[in-house]
């Protein structure tokens, strides 16, 4: 029986998956031993990752490819803006920065506007995540700081799809029609584990930081 693509990409890089969840950052989070504005720390960075992300989503939304994975009720920055108002106040703007891997992740992110295998790589890493594993991240956030819709957590909310596992379905069926050569399958595996490890280099830094600051 033929592993489908949508199989053999979870297959391949589910060790780089793990790799991330268990990243120091997220284990200090989810044990509620981080500060809000260090929480905020995380948003500010996701902020400009999905302001990069979402860019290039709507630079490709004609390709008769990548635009089968454009879906403009997945864009994340109003949700983002709002975290950010409600973490840091009405001056948010002032208060973040992106680092030094977040400016790498945005610029790799940017470089496959030219690439629409790319583009969906870095897709599915960061949305298949969100909508997965995210969910539970986002219901312990609102055990540990008390946010509730409006403000906090909106990035983790996705109303507008329905159905999650319904939606979950119809991308790993999209990522499953997708013509694509053996070496070009290959070469989307190598981006989706790069992916986890510029995404994993952002917690990284975080932690260090939060470290530094201890």
């Amino acid at each position: 029986m033929t592993t489908s693509f949508s199989e053999s990409l979870r297959n391949a890089t589910w060790a780089d998956h793990q790799s991330a969840e268990s990243e120091g950052y997220l284990t200090e989070l989810m044990a509620g031993r981080l500060s809000e504005h260090q929480y905020g720390e995380m948003v500010a960075q996701h902020y400009f990752a999905y302001i990069a992300l979402d860019g290039v989503s709507r630079e490709l939304a004609r390709h008769p490819v990548a635009g089968r994975f454009v879906f403009p009720e997945l864009y994340r920055e109003p949700a983002l803006e709002r975290d950010l108002a409600t973490v840091y106040g009405p001056g948010w703007r002032e208060r973040i920065t992106p680092s030094a891997s977040t400016r790498a992740l945005v610029a790799r992110i940017r470089a496959t506007a030219g690439w629409p295998g790319g583009y969906i790589a870095h897709h599915y890493t960061r949305y298949l995540g969100d909508l997965s594993g995210g969910q539970f991240i986002r219901m312990e956030l609102q055990k540990i700081y008390g946010y509730a819709k409006g403000g906090g957590v909106d990035f983790y909310f996705f109303d507008e799809l329905g159905s999650l596992p319904r939606f979950k379905t119809e991308y790993r069926s999209r990522l499953d029609a997708l013509e694509l050569d053996e070496n070009e399958r290959q070469r989307v595996i190598g981006e989706v584990k790069l992916a986890y490890r510029l995404n994993t280099d952002v917690l990284a830094e975080l932690f260090h930081t939060v470290r530094a600051a201890a």
